[in-house]
């Protein structure tokens, strides 16, 4: 009687590896397959996945090495156990870079072999892996703008000139449209470069970019602000000094590692409804010297508190920093849309106060989108609240 040999991985996007390593491990016996199931693949890697469960299903299963595939029913990295116990199989096998010491202890404790396979391509064929795959999409980074937006318009920094702050994120999630995220200058982007930004000075990227965008030809006679290229191209944690011009008179960027790590510790998101076409947030804006003055002093806190890493001093400069815009541009939280300010406003409402929030702001212009947060601790909140998703901020070189 054969015996039976189990593997489990995501099968997102199936390719000829994962093929060569069924063959193989079928080559130790009747092969059954775990697959992660879309809401484990979500929860972990922060995205939805590219086929359904029931897809990847079918096609694990046509694939001739293969005797049985399952949905695991469990979740995270051991998002298998529950299969283990329907298969009660005889040999474990893994590859290379997927085997861990959970994993085998799994296997100590239920008997079972434990078997790791090197990554080899069938004779002829290029050696593939999902990671390298998604390299072939595009990895054009987006932007969360942390403290003094707006300001890198001159309609504002005009009454008094002040910093805005941004974080380069890499594309780990969903990034969704009119949410905030700079998409429409990440879509200009992708025009030139569809895949990744080019190897050359940030600084010099970003204005390339703030060129493009902002044809002088352009119809609708907005100005994008230069927060969002920057945002963008320069990557780690960046500030940009704002005073009655489009372009910023300077430019700051930090990388220390602790500095990230720390941020990336305490920032979430959480998705919101987009803002939806024909909404308006600078209909009703009230922009004045106080107000402006309000924003740039928070800019200035949120940075000394980011440096310091200072998480009351941050969460209090961040809100301040969120309270100073909506004043000027209350569109942002009660937009020009029928039946569309109460929603917003319960939305923050709800998640301002749920246990480890600590400050909040709509990123971008407003209108919906997403909530991003600044929380006690992320891996938690995450763990407890399954809307909201961990950030990547982008390193030098990546």
């Amino acid at each position: 009687m054969a015996k039976k040999v189990f593997v489990s991985g995501c099968y997102d996007l199936l390719h000829s590896g994962h093929v060569e390593f069924f063959r193989q491990a079928a080559e130790y016996g009747d092969l059954y397959v775990g697959i992660g199931s879309d809401k484990t693949i979500e929860g972990y890697k922060h995205h939805k996945t590219i086929y359904s469960e029931q897809e990847r299903l079918f096609m694990v299963k046509s694939i001739r090495y293969v005797k049985e595939a399952y949905i695991n029913a469990g979740s995270g990295i051991l998002d298998f156990l529950p299969t283990l116990d329907i298969v009660k199989p005889d040999i474990l096998v893994v590859n290379s870079d997927g085997g861990n010491d959970d994993k085998r202890r799994v296997c100590e404790e239920r008997g079972i072999e434990y078997v790791v396979l090197e990554r080899v391509p069938q004779a002829g064929l290029t050696a593939r892996s999902s990671t390298d795959l998604k390299k072939t999409e595009s990895q054009i980074p987006t932007r969360l703008d942390i403290a003094g937006t707006w300001i890198d318009q001159p309609y504002v920094s005009c009454f008094e000139p002040g910093w805005a702050i941004t974080i380069s994120l890499e594309p780990t999630f969903e990034i969704r449209e009119r949410c905030g995220l700079s998409t429409s200058t990440r879509n200009m982007i992708k025009k030139i470069w569809p895949y990744q930004l080019p190897n050359m000075d940030p600084e010099t990227l970003a204005k390339l970019v703030f060129c493009f965008e902002n044809d002088p030809e352009r119809s609708d006679g907005i100005i994008a602000g230069a927060q969002d290229s920057i945002g963008i191209c320069v990557p780690g944690l960046c500030r940009h000094y704002y005073d009655n011009c489009f372009w910023p008179e300077k430019i700051e960027s930090h990388n220390d590692e602790k500095v990230l790590s720390w941020l990336e510790a305490h920032l979430v998101m959480i998705p919101m409804e987009p803002r939806r076409p024909g909404c308006s947030v600078v209909e009703g804006k009230d922009i004045t010297q106080p107000k402006v003055k309000a924003l740039a002093k928070a800019a200035d806190d949120c940075w000394n508190a980011i440096l310091s890493r200072d998480l009351d001093a941050f969460a209090s400069a961040y809100k301040a920093s969120f309270e100073a815009q909506v004043s000027m541009f209350p569109g942002m939280v009660f937009p020009s849309v029928e039946r569309r300010t109460e929603r917003i406003q319960e939305f923050i409402d709800r998640w301002s106060k749920v246990p480890g929030v600590m400050a909040w702001k709509m990123p971008g212009a407003g209108g919906g989108g997403y909530l991003a947060c600044v929380v006690t601790d992320s891996d938690q909140f995450c763990k407890e609240h399954e809307e909201a998703f961990k950030l990547t901020i982008r390193r030098p070189g990546m």
